[in-house]
């Protein structure tokens, strides 16, 4: 049987990391998201932060793809050799612990490039969550307690380092809405009731598949 699968794309300072844990309460589903990346980090023997550096690189796509796989071919005669870590060899392994998580039950994947991985899943659901620019900014400023200026700053750094990300991996932008089923900008809208209203129309979708 083919698991439901949501994946949320969202904006930093959106709050969709918010509404994905609460969207997983209201539909009795698992929420995956940066913590999932504890597992990738004892695979590559780095912490999250040094995972998420690599990830935010610019790299030639091409050129990743080829080192990763003549690095693959060359461990499977060199067990102890550690292959370089690159974007890409991060994802791949991302991409394989998120299909089998998949494969196990109904999940929220957040972020990740879930998109693109799950983009021929016959049950799969692909939000963008997003928001205008300075209300994005004043929440993180109050949650990090922060002032505008350096929340700015915070802001601009992550959006770089995920659009860097999703064109690596994916070929695309992460603004691209042919890559989701539904956008939604959550400007001035309460976190509960959008995952109110998400989780209820999500429901309905799943039970009407069915």
């Amino acid at each position: 049987m083919q698991r439901n699968i949501i994946t949320i794309n969202r904006e930093f300072g959106s709050g969709g990391g918010e509404i994905a844990r609460l969207m997983g309460e209201k539909l009795g589903m698992k929420v995956y998201d940066r913590s999932m990346l504890n597992c990738i980090a004892k695979q590559f023997d780095m912490t999250v932060e040094n995972i998420e550096r690599v990830k935010a690189q610019k790299t030639n796509w091409w050129g990743d793809f080829c080192r990763f796989y003549k690095q693959f071919g060359a461990a499977a005669h060199t067990p102890n050799r550690q292959a370089e870590v690159t974007p890409l060899s991060i994802f791949y392994a991302e991409a394989r612990v998120l299909r089998e998580l998949a494969e196990e039950e109904d999940c929220i994947i957040v972020g990740r490039a879930g998109f693109h991985i799950f983009r021929d899943h016959p049950n799969a659901l692909h939000l963008l969550i997003r928001a205008n620019r300075d209300a994005r900014i004043a929440r993180i400023a109050q949650k990090q307690n922060l002032s505008l200026d350096e929340a700015a700053k915070i802001l601009d750094k992550v959006d770089e380092a995920r659009d860097t990300f999703v064109k690596n991996v994916a070929n695309t932008s992460r603004y691209d809405a042919r890559n989701y089923d539904f956008t939604f900008n959550v400007t001035g809208m309460q976190i509960e009731k959008v995952a109110d209203f998400l989780a209820e129309n999500i429901r309905h979708k799943i039970e009407m598949s069915k």
